[in-house]
């Protein structure tokens, strides 16, 4: 029988472990330089940490099954005498998830009698019985003990795998952040040397200088005053979560006098809000930085780029959402955009309805990763640009509950 002798034939596990671990370094180091700094960093990480990762099989034994009996001749000796005969044969399949490599590798720990199937394939395991006892609890206690060897030597290369998954989780995000200052820092040298440079138009971002007024204005420009590099413009995540802070401010006060709410139509509802975020943010020139466009439109525009975009909207069932959804991902988005949905729920079962909204920004094909919730009071997304998933929108949803008084 030409059987699989597993956990045995190519290799110590932690050699494979680290081969690819140095691998995963060695991607960072060969990545495109522009691909690195224009690619979200999360989703770098994210990749990175896919690559350095292992993923241990696990058998899926509540769906082992049978096929049918066979018959096959096996040899046996007699006083020097070669002979053949033929034997039922019983095979048991164990569908597993993971890497079938780990099978063929030897933990630090082990036996000096590994176990042996009859098949390894990309996700299968074939055992096998040939002459199989009469009795079928024999059967079945044959068979099983044959999965519980294997998943003992499961167990011991999976402790190893998670030990080695954990350091890939934990130096990963260290490597890229290395690797993007390295980088940044060879353009900062290549500026200040003098010589013109040609760059893609679509390099970096950088923070527009948004100054609340009790705050230092973020600077956009490095330390020896000439950038490097003509980067996008973006809202920094501090003043970022600032304007946030003014919406769910504004919203409580909203919600406390449902007398005024009540009467209040959306753009009325939109123009309070801008008012109350320009009192406490200007732009460059000290005007307003926060604008009304439309009906529900709350926008910074910078280099006629709108780096923040507000969709105030009042619920009317599941479609509220993909209104609001389609009309955001229609405006021209340009990398790092930040963005609020202010969503005005009227004499409704408020926390049905936020659940609602939730699921269709979850269930949105922009959508990257999950919900930051906050009491209920606030939840926080990252989703895509169309048709480019390098460009992230960071996207607010800000419930207001307005009841009739």
């Amino acid at each position: 029988m030409n059987d699989v002798l597993l956990f045995h034939r190519d290799g110590h596990l932690d050699a494979a472990l680290t081969r690819t671990e140095r691998a995963m370094v060695e991607r960072i180091q060969q990545w495109d330089p522009d691909a690195l700094l224009k690619a979200p960093v999360e989703d770098v990480v994210d990749q990175l940490v896919d690559a350095g990762s292992v993923r241990c099989p696990e058998l899926l034994v509540d769906q082992v099954w049978m096929p049918a009996p066979t018959e096959v001749m096996v040899a046996y000796s007699d006083f020097g005498q070669q002979y053949a005969r033929r034997v039922t044969r019983l095979v048991l399949v164990a569908p597993f998830t993971g890497e079938k490599a780990i099978f063929m590798f030897r933990a630090n720990r082990g036996t000096m009698s590994p176990p042996r199937v009859l098949h390894l394939t990309e996700n299968e395991l074939h055992l096998v019985i040939d002459e199989p006892p009469e009795e079928p609890t024999a059967v079945r206690a044959a068979f099983d003990e044959q999965l519980d060897r294997i998943q003992q030597h499961l167990s011991w290369s999976r402790e190893q795998i998670e030990q080695h998954n954990l350091k890939v989780g934990a130096q990963v995000p260290g490597l890229v952040a290395k690797r993007r200052e390295h980088l940044l820092a060879t353009r900062n040298l290549q500026a200040q040397i003098g010589y013109p440079v040609r760059r893609r138009s679509d390099a970096d971002t950088y923070s527009v200088p948004v100054r609340r007024r009790t705050l230092q204005p973020v600077r956009s420009q490095p330390a020896g005053g000439r950038a490097a590099f003509k980067p996008e413009p973006a809202m920094s995540e501090p003043d970022y979560q600032a304007a946030l802070r003014v919406l769910r401010n504004q919203r409580n006060a909203l919600e406390r006098t449902p007398s005024l709410a009540a009467t209040l139509k959306e753009e009325q509802i939109r123009d309070l809000l801008l008012v109350g975020l320009n009192a406490q943010f200007e732009g460059d020139a000290a005007g307003e930085l926060f604008n009304g466009e439309g009906k529900t439109d709350i926008l910074i525009r910078v280099d006629d780029r709108n780096i923040f975009i507000g969709e105030c909207k009042v619920w009317s069932g599941p479609k509220t959402m993909d209104e609001a959804l389609d009309q955001l991902f229609r405006y021209l988005v340009w990398r790092d955009t930040k963005a609020a949905i202010l969503l005005f729920i009227r004499n409704k079962d408020v926390t049905a309805v936020i659940d609602k909204a939730v699921r269709k920004i979850e269930d949105h094909p922009n959508y990257k990763r999950g919900a930051a919730r906050s009491g209920g009071e606030e939840f926080e997304f990252t989703m895509c640009a169309q048709d480019d998933p390098e460009r992230e929108i960071h996207l607010a949803l800000i419930p207001f509950a307005l009841r009739d008084c």
